[in-house]
């Protein structure tokens, strides 16, 4: 499974290293300040569960070619839009997203731009009390 990691934060840069360090096959779609950082000095994990570094496999915007079959988005909600916009070009008829993001307003705009079948773990049923 190809899966593209958009952002290596705090959430992205673990998840996803974690997923690399397991051999996983892991891609992270950076901007091109964070990816020149990260061709400098790899990525950093600090965690009770052990300390790892790595010199993940990253791409810029400007260099996708071709569909992920997962992304895990896990950029700050004011990023959204031009994440959207970014990774749009890994996105397939079979694609999976996965938004790792704080509050709800994404899954709506993920959800408009790709569908809900793309959209993973967002499904939000109508929990009103009846009785």
């Amino acid at each position: 499974m190809r899966m593209l990691v958009v952002g290596a934060g705090s959430t992205g840069g673990y998840f996803g290293g974690r997923l690399a360090q397991a051999g996983r096959d892991v891609t992270f779609l950076l901007r091109p300040a964070r990816a020149a950082q990260l061709t400098e000095c790899g990525l950093q994990i600090l965690s009770p569960h052990g300390d790892f570094a790595l010199r993940p496999q990253f791409i810029t915007a400007d260099r996708i070619s071709g569909s992920y079959d997962a992304i895990l988005l896990t950029v700050k909600a004011f990023s959204l839009e031009r994440a959207l916009a970014d990774m749009a070009p890994a996105v397939g008829a079979e694609t999976m997203i996965l938004p790792v993001l704080n509050g709800m307003r994404h899954v709506d705009v993920l959800t408009d731009r790709f569908g809900k079948k793309a959209a993973v773990g967002v499904y939000l049923q109508d929990c009103r009390i009846r009785g």
